[in-house]
């Protein structure tokens, strides 16, 4: 049988063609405007679907980086808070030796008295250290100030770590607890304690054995020296963290880009 081809179905098949070629060209323009492969995930959901992926992944990996520059910042207010209050006490060390010399006179002595109260209330500064209106060391009762200027005394009891998420149920602590650097073995014989009395053996109070409050005071410094060391422990693992982040940002970024940037057009 002879088909006979009419020019209805030449200009059709044309037609058809010259449609196909405009659809393509639309397709090639929209990727050279834009510079992805798809403009709508009807395009290719498979490659709609894996981009939605990794464009979560991004979302989560960027709020994991938030939540370690923030620890980052409270673990070195932390630290630098430490080290001014290692030296406080450094200081009020070489104070107290100073008072047990014999030579020493009740004036000197007295003078010697004044500084400590000094000392320790530029101590209770440091434990009233804030970040962004934050109490660092008051645990999760971030909004009271956890030493109490006016009574002179350490106050909070909180035992509470304030975690933040660095990875998908990963959770670490970003503060040091004040209560286990301040008030050790308690309150009224933690730092501050320890401090009042040196202050009254300096002045003149004879019921204060000052040999014993030097002890008293070596045992603070190497607490406070521990605390610093575990400080220092956990900035370094947030640090790894923090670059492995980066790194997985850069890796997801670069599978996001495979799959949807158009590249032919590089």
């Amino acid at each position: 049988m002879t088909v006979r081809v009419t020019q209805s179905m030449l200009n059709r098949t044309f037609l058809q063609n010259l449609s196909r070629n405009l659809a393509s060209l639309d397709k090639l323009q929209n990727q050279l405007s834009s510079g992805r492969k798809i403009a709508k995930p009807s395009d290719d959901p498979v490659v709609a679907v894996r981009g939605m992926t990794y464009r979560s992944a991004l979302v989560e990996i960027e709020q994991f980086k938030r939540n370690v520059d923030e620890g980052l910042t409270w673990l070195e207010t932390t630290d630098k808070a430490l080290d001014e209050a290692t030296n406080l006490l450094q200081r009020a060390r070489e104070l107290l030796v100073h008072g047990l010399n014999g030579a020493m006179t009740t004036e000197d002595r007295a003078a010697m008295a004044k500084e400590i109260a000094q000392i320790k209330e530029q101590l209770g500064n440091v434990a009233n250290t804030a970040v962004a209106g934050r109490y660092i060391f008051a645990g999760t009762d971030t909004k009271n100030p956890p030493y109490d200027a006016q009574t002179g005394t350490w106050v909070n009891q909180n035992g509470q770590d304030i975690l933040v998420e660095i990875g998908k149920g990963i959770y670490l602590p970003i503060n040091v607890l004040g209560k286990d650097v301040f008030a050790v073995p308690d309150a009224a014989n933690g730092i501050f304690g320890v401090l009042d009395a040196i202050a009254r053996g300096l002045g003149g109070d004879a019921t204060v054995d000052l040999n014993v409050q030097l002890g008293k005071l070596d045992d603070q410094l190497d607490n406070l020296l521990a605390v610093r060391a575990t400080v220092g422990a956990r900035m370094n693992r947030f640090e790894l963290i923090q670059s492995r982040l980066e790194a997985d940002e850069v890796n997801v970024t670069r599978l996001l880009s495979k799959e949807e940037d158009a590249t032919w057009l590089r």
